[in-house]
């Protein structure tokens, strides 16, 4: 008697599987960080019953009333102009001496290079808040309480910037060097010229990581400003809470949400570049 034969097993995919689970623990962890953001928007567009109801409710009331009436209570203008104009100017500051400094680390070679970077390094053990009491005490000493500068220069030195810079120029071929030195290239020529539009990636990580970094930044700017006209945004916002905003819940949800999308739209169109940078200053250690 003739046997049937016998058909063949289905090979399991296993990549295909371990793939699904990536992409399924990527779901998951996007939908966790983006429900903070859902939630302030939500509760940005709920009327006073709905906010006040025991049940959460997880689809807007569309009242766009609740953006005209906290605008009106702070001169949100102002605080929007001062951080724009603080986290820009510490962000140009941070990128030149993260430049200059990640140029020296990387390509030039003088006596006590590696202890000295290594001592740089040792700046982000120390925490900020150990720094905070002499830091008040050097700028009230130089008269910036309630000023520009005093939010500006303590933060124009990025140490995770120097290190990503200097990162970025060890993986620099010697050869470009060498070729710049025959056409009569100088250090700062070879800076500016060859090395500096090379490391663009690197700069815009750095610049972008201190731009949001200046952007949330409250504790200091809190400490070393007392009046509108110097106030950064997030600072306002405590201004708002402490005010008549403390009792609005949908007001207060509001006025989050138009702080916080600005520098979350910042980040998304540089995203790329962000990305870019961070690969390529981890070519090399």
């Amino acid at each position: 008697m003739a046997t049937r034969p016998v058909a063949p097993r289905r090979k399991v995919n296993y990549r295909s599987i371990q793939l699904c689970w990536q992409y399924l623990v990527i779901v998951v962890a996007a939908l966790i960080a983006f429900f903070p953001i859902y939630w302030i928007l939500i509760s940005s567009l709920l009327n006073a019953r709905s906010a006040a109801d025991v049940v959460p409710h997880f689809w807007p009331d569309w009242q766009w009333s609740n953006y005209t009436r906290a605008w009106q209570l702070e001169p949100w203008i102002q605080f929007f102009l001062n951080s724009i104009f603080i986290a820009t100017c510490t962000a140009v500051l941070a990128v030149l001496t993260s430049l200059l400094a990640g140029y020296a680390f990387g390509t030039m070679k003088f006596p006590g290079r590696n202890l000295l970077f290594l001592l740089v390094l040792g700046l982000i053990m120390i925490p900020g808040e150990a720094t905070l009491i002499p830091s008040y005490l050097i700028v009230s000493t130089l008269g910036w309480i309630d000023t520009y500068q005093a939010q500006i220069i303590p933060y124009a030195v990025s140490i995770s910037g120097i290190f990503l810079i200097r990162q970025f120029f060890l993986s620099l071929p010697p050869s470009l060097w060498e070729a710049a030195q025959l056409d009569g290239c100088s250090r700062f020529g070879f800076l500016w010229r060859v090395a500096a539009p090379l490391a663009r990636p690197a700069i815009a990580v750095v610049a972008l990581q201190v731009f949001i970094g200046s952007w949330n930044a409250f504790l200091w700017p809190y400490l070393v400003t007392s009046s509108d006209a110097h106030r950064p945004i997030e600072v306002g916002l405590q201004a708002f809470m402490s005010g008549e905003g403390g009792t609005d819940p949908t007001g207060l949800a509001a006025a989050a949400a138009f702080t916080t999308l600005p520098v979350l739209l910042v980040f998304l169109l540089a995203q790329r570049q962000f990305i870019e940078g961070i690969s390529a200053g981890s070519t090399k250690g």
